[in-house]
């Protein structure tokens, strides 16, 4: 392959108009056997029975008290469903799955053999038009080609991920001439559309709803019964849930720290607001924040502590919160 990933962190405004995203901590649970629908459709808040092969779902796993150990993409590849998330999350959530899979008959695993790439920008769909018998759009958002599973994700900008196993990887990508960036360029589009990105640390720490997964179609309120239901119902339609996912920029001097926080201003005080879930620096500076904040209805003035000069602003997401 002779692909080379360009190692620059470019601002949202600096990405060129079309380009690549290697997605090398991107992975993969796959599910396989007689009952690999039914013991998935009791686990996860996507109602896996509506699936096939041409479908996208979005999803969360959960424990018993509704604390979401992953926020995953559902696809069906080769009779098996995977569900394509960060590796950060894979472990705990695989460890959750196969638990109580041995009670069914379902074989569960992380994927080994795929390699996973993103396609985004303004020419994205006429060049996998070139390269592809068929091309994924919103009506039919996941299309298998050969060895090749294509996914449209709908947005402000066309993105799609290119699924392929690693010794096969698609001569589309091989011979590419785009730029391709590292994954954290992936992280960022993933902030600025808000969905829900899991560190380790933030593995069973929140329910769906403090991650806007109501937002964003990943909960089916009519499926039925699976693991946390109770408490995702109580937090819908009894009002109870008081946080959110939000999208915060602001310009800083100096690297982000591991144990920052965000704070918001209460008079002349300060006192923590939110934990950060997941970040983006670019090389000038630009700071894309993801965190989960209280839900009010006018933000007060945010920092971060270990830069409290910086201004903190909340952007605007591609979805709306209410759900009345």
């Amino acid at each position: 392959m002779t692909l080379v990933t360009n190692t620059k962190l470019p601002s949202l405004a600096q990405l060129d108009q079309t380009y690549l995203i290697e997605l090398s901590d991107y992975s993969a649970i796959s599910l396989s056997g007689e009952e690999q629908s039914k013991y998935l459709q009791g686990q996860v808040t996507c109602d896996v029975n509506s699936s096939n092969e041409n479908t996208l779902h979005i999803g969360a796993h959960c424990d018993a008290k509704g604390k979401v150990f992953s926020v995953f993409r559902l696809i069906n590849r080769s009779s098996e469903h995977l569900l394509l998330q960060p590796k950060a999350s894979i472990n705990c959530s695989l460890k959750e799955l196969q638990k109580f899979g041995v009670f069914a008959k379902v074989t569960i695993e992380e994927v080994q053999n795929l390699s996973y790439f993103a396609l985004v920008g303004k020419d994205a769909s006429d060049l996998l038009q070139q390269a592809f018998s068929q091309v994924p759009d919103s009506l039919t958002p996941v299309i298998q080609v050969g060895s090749t599973s294509l996914i449209y994700l709908a947005g402000e900008q066309a993105r799609y991920i290119i699924i392929d196993e690693s010794n096969a990887m698609t001569e589309f990508i091989s011979n590419s001439t785009l730029p391709c960036y590292s994954q954290a360029v992936w992280d960022l589009l993933e902030i600025s559309q808000g969905f829900p990105i899991l560190s380790e640390s933030a593995v069973g720490q929140y329910v769906p709803q403090m991650l806007n997964l109501q937002a964003i179609n990943g909960i089916s309120f009519t499926k039925g019964c699976y693991l946390g239901q109770e408490t995702v119902a109580r937090m819908q339609y009894l009002g109870k849930n008081k946080r959110a996912l939000f999208s915060l920029a602001t310009q800083l001097e100096q690297p982000l720290l591991a144990q920052d926080t965000i704070e918001k201003q209460l008079g002349e005080n300060w006192r923590k607001a939110g934990e950060i879930l997941s970040y983006y620096q670019s090389d000038d500076g630009h700071c894309a924040i993801q965190a989960v904040l209280p839900n009010e209805a006018e933000m007060p003035k945010l920092r971060i502590p270990s830069q409290d000069t910086a201004v903190v602003s909340v952007q605007s997401l591609p979805y709306t919160l209410d759900t009345e």
